[in-house]
């Protein structure tokens, strides 16, 4: 689980250090090279044609700019240089060439780098490429300028946009890792809570009446065994996801059945075999409910009964609603615990409730929890249907 929790960490780390894949790099290359090719080599060729003498030196440095382009991404700013040096003697070799045209390589090499590199360090790349603007002016006029500078801008700005399209990635999948992770821990925080709750009361109750009424206590440590054995099964659920792609189950593992509101007589009756009563009602078909809102309804009626179990002084009376209505689905879970006793009251409002809350926003419904005027403690959850996956 710690490797698998490190594995985005490092891969934001490369991310931001501007790394990409090999294959992503060699991309980038023979697109870029191939553009470099297309236009400044057509450029260079039909230009030289004038200046036989010229042609095969400045054909040399168009190479050496494409071969430079090799190393863009793990070197941006000393391939900048040599390009932006090599363009300059190919303008000066061949003036038939604009500059734009011969610092072409450059340019690229200018929207990598503001892609990959700290904002300062590309800004100082910008302010450099726009030192050459009085060539252009005199060779082209305003025009010219024109046009040099709105190369070099936009081969800036398109970096730039890459920069900022590749942070909003990685904001978008940090808040899938936190979003997955706080929903793995709401999600052994209910079975572990509710499972190690049950189980420290029934163990009480059998070492009670050990001696007296063996028959008990040996149904109480029974209720145990299936308490534990439950719960295993949902953690290795959860544990299953963690598995290598197309890794499948050890031959011979027990599948468990996950947490839904189908169990919810299972869930009554380990409840009830520490002494409390807990009576079950259903209303409307729940068996075709989308998966999560079937969990997130099974989760809010177990933290519930564990809440009742634990902090509900003097309680030993639970009951469990149950409603499938058109579009929604209601849970309301009513203990008959004394009111007045404000540490018990503070003692429900931990991370539990918390974790019900969250459930039914995530869900776009809504949970209420408190003492009821009467006496006891009530939570009512309301579920949409629809949207839910």
């Amino acid at each position: 689980m710690d490797r698998s929790s490190r594995q985005p960490d490092d891969a934001f780390a490369g991310e931001a250090r501007g790394e990409l894949s090999p294959r992503a790099v060699q991309a980038l290359w023979r697109g870029s090279a191939g553009l470099v090719l297309a236009v400044l080599g057509t450029s260079v060729l039909v230009a030289g044609a004038e200046h036989g003498g010229r042609l095969p030196v400045a054909v040399v440095l168009v190479l050496v700019q494409v071969c430079a382009l090799r190393w863009q991404v793990r070197a941006p700013v000393a391939v900048l240089a040599a390009n932006a040096a090599t363009g300059l003697t190919v303008w000066a070799l061949l003036p038939a060439v604009t500059l734009t045209g011969a610092l072409l390589a450059a340019q690229v090499v200018l929207c990598v780098l503001s892609a990959t590199r700290p904002r300062r360090v590309s800004v100082r790349a910008l302010a450099a490429m726009c030192l050459p603007a009085p060539l252009a002016f005199g060779a082209g006029g305003p025009a010219g300028l024109t046009v040099y500078l709105l190369t070099v801008v936009l081969a800036w700005t398109a970096g730039q946009w890459r920069r900022a399209q590749q942070a909003r990635m990685r904001a978008e999948a940090r808040r899938a890792v936190v979003e997955e992770r706080a929903r793995i821990a709401r999600e052994v925080h209910d079975v572990v809570a509710h499972t190690l709750s049950v189980m420290v009361i029934q163990a009480g109750a059998a070492d009670d009446v050990f001696t007296e009424r063996p028959d008990q206590a040996r149904q109480a440590l029974r209720a145990i065994e299936t308490g534990a054995r439950s719960a295993l099964g949902e953690l290795r659920l959860l544990l299953r996801a963690f598995r290598p792609d197309g890794q499948e189950d050890g031959a011979g593992e027990e599948r468990e059945p996950g947490p839904s509101l189908a169990r919810l007589d299972e869930l009554a009756d380990a409840v009830r075999a520490t002494g409390m009563t807990v009576h079950v009602h259903r209303e409307g078909a729940t068996d075709g409910l989308p998966a999560a809102v079937d969990l997130a309804a099974y989760r809010i009626v177990q933290e519930a009964l564990t809440n009742a179990l634990r902090h509900a002084t003097g309680a030993d009376e639970v009951s469990v609603r149950v409603t499938a209505e058109e579009g929604c689905v209601r849970v309301t879970v009513v203990d008959n615990g004394l009111t007045g006793r404000g540490s018990s009251a503070a003692a429900r409002a931990g991370r539990g409730l918390v974790g019900m809350k969250e459930r039914a926003r995530l869900l776009g419904g809504s949970l209420r929890a408190g003492p009821l005027p009467g006496g006891g403690f009530e939570v009512a959850a309301q579920l949409p249907v629809e949207g839910a996956s």
